[in-house]
């Protein structure tokens, strides 16, 4: 069982790393601006994990625990990058800035993390909404409109970016399926481009469906709920890629990049995969999964004002939203 977890891990973020590289190389070709290849393609790839592991538990998975461990995820994945990978991030802008590699100033695309805030605000704000209200016999039509108007907010999230113009990115990694291939591997064809897009992707969906196998397994044994295991362990995994690519970026002085990775994958997360869940289960919210979705709210509203403020993030700010985790913990197991 604990060897299912972790080979679902690894094919999943082995997944992850050549589908994030490979739609990386579609925005390269494609003209797309770096805050667009952060935002949407590197935000959204790098979201395919934690995306994939609600979808298998809730329309593939057996037993009662499925839909628990399918709405832990939805609701873990926002908690986590608002919560822990933002956190993770100012404390990597100090750890290089001691190294020499970098200065401790985050040089924002500001225009772009008010988009990307702003939009999420809105989509996890009505996702919260959905739960709270007392719908009745027509709450699964409510929560199938709740869930066309994410999926609707986030094509004009798409239109918005796509309409804004900026510098596109520097140079790529090599594609990963031509590295060795010395003829191709600095213009790589776009066949094999979309193969390694296609192979990332269905490593991706294997890797989930063994990940969810194992956590049902994992919370019947210990005796937890499937809901908090999701929303706290399922997450934590999940999210390496965009902790993993936001870092190299941070080091590398890409910070548009290493931000708007883990602000747009915030607004994927809260559009797509929630829709899944207002459509798949009945999007009822106990206190662990409210408290959760609250305060990923709170620290991206938090982090907003500042924005709106100052223009600016230093590192103590984002360091700063640890506290909305660590108060999340001591919640659920104080």
């Amino acid at each position: 069982m604990i060897a299912q977890l972790f080979l679902g891990l690894l094919v999943i973020l082995g997944g992850a790393y050549l589908f994030t590289n490979g739609v990386e190389w579609v925005g390269k070709r494609l003209r797309l601006s770096e805050g667009v290849v952060g935002s949407v393609l590197a935000g959204v790839g790098t979201a395919m994990p934690e995306t994939m592991v609600p979808v298998m538990a809730i329309f593939f998975g057996d037993g009662k625990s499925r839909e628990a461990i399918g709405i832990g995820a939805i609701l873990g994945a926002p908690f986590m990058l608002a919560c822990l990978a933002l956190p993770l991030l100012g404390l990597g802008v100090l750890l290089f800035s001691s190294m020499g590699k970098r200065t401790t100033a985050i040089p924002l695309n500001v225009s772009l993390v008010r988009i990307d805030l702003e939009f999420f605000l809105t989509a996890y704000g009505l996702a919260v909404l959905m739960a709270l209200l007392p719908l009745g016999a027509s709450g699964r039509w409510i929560h199938s409109a709740g869930a066309a108007t994410l999926v609707v907010l986030y094509l004009v999230y798409l239109r918005r970016l796509l309409a804004k113009e900026g510098s596109t990115g520097e140079d790529l990694e090599p594609l990963i399926l031509s590295r060795g291939l010395i003829r191709i591997r600095e213009h790589p064809p776009t066949v094999l481009i979309l193969a390694q897009v296609a192979l990332g992707f269905g490593l991706v969906i294997s890797g989930a469906y063994f990940f969810v196998e194992g956590m049902q397994r994992l919370a019947q044994i210990i005796g937890v709920s499937p809901l908090i295991l999701s929303l706290i362990i399922t997450p934590i995994a999940t999210e390496l890629p965009e902790c993993f690519n936001s870092l190299i970026w941070i080091a590398r002085r890409k910070d548009t990049l290493a931000v708007a990775n883990i602000t747009g994958a915030m607004v994927f997360q809260s559009t797509f995969p929630v829709s899944v869940g207002l459509t798949g289960t009945s999007w009822q919210l106990d206190r662990h999964g409210l408290a959760s979705a609250g305060l990923a709210i709170l620290s991206a509203f938090v982090l907003y004002g500042i924005i709106q403020l100052w223009n600016r993030w230093r590192p103590i700010h984002l360091i700063g939203c640890v506290v909305f985790y660590i108060t999340y913990i001591l919640y659920v197991f104080g």
